[in-house]
């Protein structure tokens, strides 16, 4: 346990001269959604209904998948014309964040992209990103921007033994060009699993969807070694009163809300094991 606190230390303190990484199409997206949040009035909103109301406006955007990796060095990668699940949630967030801040300048939304994207909001390198979603569940809530709700809403306690970057750094650039970083994603990994998590099993969803808000965002868990969560998005209720999940699902695919309800959707794939719920604390302005 010392040895990783140490390790994990000297990581956290060595820091790196980043650059932020855009295009004046991600520029002009994120004017675009300010402009709607103004018009829209979307400052007068709970936050989760703030992310419900952006997550919409990205519905027809086309999943772009590693679109963070570029650079030879971890810089602050803006992407908003192409999404993977990930980056969606991520940027519904931010925006609503900003939203409801009154920060509402491309500066602002770089900023808090960064705050949420990196441990402790602090860009350094590689390993300084929140790789695994259930870190990432982890951090935030500790630094009160989410609430973890699984336990609260009848989750039950999920082994999260994690190990795929450090057993499989071939599957990862920076990996194999930084060998270093292996060690550091170990050690982190390691602290992940010292951590309790719950979930929700897949079978267990349905009779929990009354606790789930429309604009919480779902991280669902999976049985592939090594690995925590497969894939993310965000919860919303239709008309037909039932969980749905909006999400970015997949090459060839654009940002979609499912036609069935998420426990539906759930069962359909056999990795796909159950889900974590966490949902957005108002920000202090």
């Amino acid at each position: 346990m010392k040895k990783i606190l140490l390790i994990l230390f000297a990581m956290l303190s060595s820091s790196i001269i980043a650059q932020s990484i855009y295009t004046q199409e991600d520029v002009d997206v994120c004017k675009s959604k300010f402009e709607l949040a103004l018009s829209e009035n979307l400052v007068d909103k709970p936050i989760y209904e703030v992310i419900i109301d952006i997550g919409k406006s990205f519905l027809g955007t086309d999943y772009v998948a590693h679109s963070l990796e570029q650079g030879e060095t971890e810089n602050l990668v803006i992407h908003l014309t192409g999404l993977d699940c990930y980056t969606f949630l991520e940027s519904s967030l931010v925006f609503a964040r900003c939203i409801k801040m009154g920060k509402i300048t491309f500066d602002d939304f770089q900023k808090e992209i960064s705050n949420v994207r990196y441990r402790g909001g602090m860009i350094k390198e590689y390993p300084s990103r929140l790789h695994y979603f259930s870190d990432w569940i982890f951090d935030l809530s500790r630094r009160s921007i989410v609430k973890d709700m699984t336990k609260e809403i009848g989750g039950i306690p999920y082994e999260n033994k994690v190990n795929f970057m450090s057993t499989h750094p071939s599957a990862y650039a920076r990996l194999v060009d930084n060998p270093k970083f292996i060690e550091q994603m170990n050690m982190i990994e390691q602290m992940i699993g010292m951590r309790d998590y719950y979930y929700i099993p897949q079978s267990k969803i349905q009779s929990v969807e009354d606790k789930i808000l429309s604009g919480d965002i779902i991280g669902i868990t999976t049985g592939i070694e090594g690995l925590d969560i497969i894939h993310t998005g965000i919860a919303i209720r239709m008309d037909d009163g039932r969980i749905h999940f909006m999400h970015s699902p997949n090459v060839g695919k654009k940002v979609q809300i499912t036609d069935i309800p998420l426990a539906d959707y759930i069962k359909k794939n056999k990795s796909q094991t159950g889900i974590m719920v966490v949902r957005a604390i108002e920000p202090v302005k």
